[in-house]
């Protein structure tokens, strides 16, 4: 019969597992990975993982998507700050800080070696689609949050942002020299289109 837990215990364990796989995924990326791995550092018996998650790729996963909210929070942070006094250039700057902030995280790598598509497509589709999904209410928020803002297409513009995040992926082609530069330019072509009457 499994053992139960307390909530305390639930929410330690999993913290804890969190926590390693972050730092696994540092160390030895998605295929290196294991669950023996995983419970040896947060010495719990094997089948004690599997009461958390169905597989390690969901667990991955989950770090992931931890990583990606903690970064969208502290954007929409910033953006509460400013108290409405927000204009294309400074949404620009904020866009471009946050995915500056990718770039010096773990997660660049994870993505640019391959591995953030080994483990899409190991999970199951309707998880993948998910995290889609969020992102798109994502934009959708911070639209509303921006009364300077046009009535845009959130799907249209999560996508583009999207398209600026994966071409992190490509700094060496698009030239290392000049890529903040240009990734600057790129994102500033979005928020100029999601002002209503701003001018570059």
């Amino acid at each position: 019969m499994p053992k139960t837990f307390s909530e305390t215990e639930r929410a330690y364990i999993k913290h804890r597992l969190k926590e390693e796989a972050k730092l696994c995924l540092t160390q030895f990326g998605v295929r290196k990975t294991t669950v023996d791995e995983l419970v040896r550092r947060v010495n719990i018996p094997k089948g004690t993982f599997y009461l958390f998650y169905q597989s390690k790729e969901l667990l991955l996963f989950e770090v992931f998507n931890d990583f990606h909210d903690e970064i969208q929070t502290q954007l929409f942070a910033d953006i509460m700050a400013l108290k409405g006094d927000l204009d294309a250039r400074t949404f620009t700057e904020l866009i471009w800080g946050l995915y500056k902030a990718v770039e010096d995280s773990f997660m660049l790598q994870f993505m640019t070696n391959g591995e953030m598509e080994l483990l899409i497509r190991k999970l199951p589709a309707e998880i993948a689609k998910i995290h889609t999904d969020k992102d798109d209410f994502n934009v959708e928020n911070l639209i509303s949050l921006v009364p300077q803002m046009k009535k845009v297409d959130s799907k249209a513009f999560s996508g583009a942002l999207r398209g600026i995040f994966l071409a992190m992926l490509h700094k060496h082609e698009i030239g290392e020299e000049v890529f903040d530069e240009a990734l600057k330019i790129m994102i500033q072509g979005v928020v100029m289109q999601m002002f209503e009457g701003e001018k570059r």
